[in-house]
């Protein structure tokens, strides 16, 4: 596999180690088995390299081009998830925070009153009832997800 093609999965992955540059670890210098670009194989052996006693957390977190607080959230994502915890989040908020049940309600509300109002009409309707500006493109997803049945 070619480096750049590598490079796009890592990226593609949210896997790519955007600070190459700073992994000095001897195993990254030396071998081409260790790829620096890596983020998850970085992460890995990082912790490794403390487990086996070769490295104290400063040393180890220095080498790998992470800071020790840095090297303490790996280490506990780690501990807590396996190698799953060295994974990459999702950042940003992982819900619809501002268009919540309460919102949705009086949009559909609005919707039931007349079907056929425009979007930048519900966008200023929420803004005057609940001080709230909403992006466009959030009504829109939020309109064409499906409804939850409520319980019965």
């Amino acid at each position: 596999m070619s480096s750049s093609s590598k490079k796009t999965i890592l990226r593609n992955q949210g896997l790519l180690n955007t600070h190459p540059h700073r992994v000095q670890a001897p195993g990254f210098l030396e071998h081409d088995f260790f790829d620096p670009l890596d983020l998850l194989q970085v992460k890995y052996e990082m912790l490794r390299s403390v487990r086996q006693g070769d490295l104290s957390v400063s040393q180890a977190a220095l080498l790998h081009g992470f800071s020790r607080p840095a090297y303490y959230q790996i280490y506990h994502a780690f501990q807590e998830h396996g190698i799953a915890g060295l994974l990459p989040l999702k950042r940003g908020p992982q819900s619809a925070h501002k268009l919540n049940a309460q919102v949705m309600e009086y949009v559909d509300r609005l919707r039931a009153r007349d079907p056929h109002i425009p979007v930048p009409e519900i966008l200023e309707k929420i803004q005057g009832r609940f001080s709230l500006r909403v992006h466009r493109r959030s009504l829109e997803r939020a309109l064409k997800r499906p409804k939850k049945k409520p319980l019965e």
